[in-house]
């Protein structure tokens, strides 16, 4: 993007306040991390650094651009039974996913091995794959480049329960 997609706007809010006024509709703590401990480790960073950061046995991963995400969709990757539930998307697991604190050794073998990929972690992890029905597809529309915010801003509006 060129710039923190945490702060692009969409609907006359940032990316970020679009996610985490989703994941604070389901009761559960939010946390937002910001800065990783350790730059340059993708994703598997920030899920080390989450752990690092927090006692809880479980918790739940959602990026700042994926700025469909409904409440409902957080509670059911975060109530999953596996220790490690992904979003599946075309592209293959994904956020948002959730993991038990068990999972963590998994994450550090592959920081250590400089292997940084949700998808190999999914794998390793043998997680549950959580498969959207076609009217819920949206929710993982994911806003990388300035071509997919265009495509998101021309989108319908949400309904109110949808947000």
């Amino acid at each position: 993007m060129g710039r923190d997609k945490a702060r692009l706007r969409l609907g006359g809010r940032t990316l970020l306040a679009r996610v985490r006024a989703a994941a604070r509709a389901t009761g559960w703590p939010v946390r937002v991390v910001r800065r990783d401990i350790g730059a340059r480790r993708g994703p598997l960073g920030g899920v080390w650094t989450a752990f690092q950061r927090s006692r809880a046995r479980r918790l739940v991963f959602l990026p700042c651009d994926l700025p469909f995400l409904t409440p409902e969709l957080i509670r059911r990757v975060g109530q999953g039974r596996a220790r490690a539930v992904f979003a599946q998307s075309a592209e293959g697991a994904g956020f948002p996913f959730a993991l038990d604190r068990e999972c963590v050794p998994v994450v550090e073998g592959q920081l250590a091995a400089g292997e940084f990929s949700l998808q190999r972690l999914a794998v390793r992890l043998k997680a549950r794959r959580l498969r959207l029905a076609p009217t819920r597809q949206r929710e993982l529309v994911n806003v990388n480049t300035p071509a997919e915010l265009r495509r998101a801003r021309a989108l319908p509006p949400t309904s109110p329960t949808r947000r």
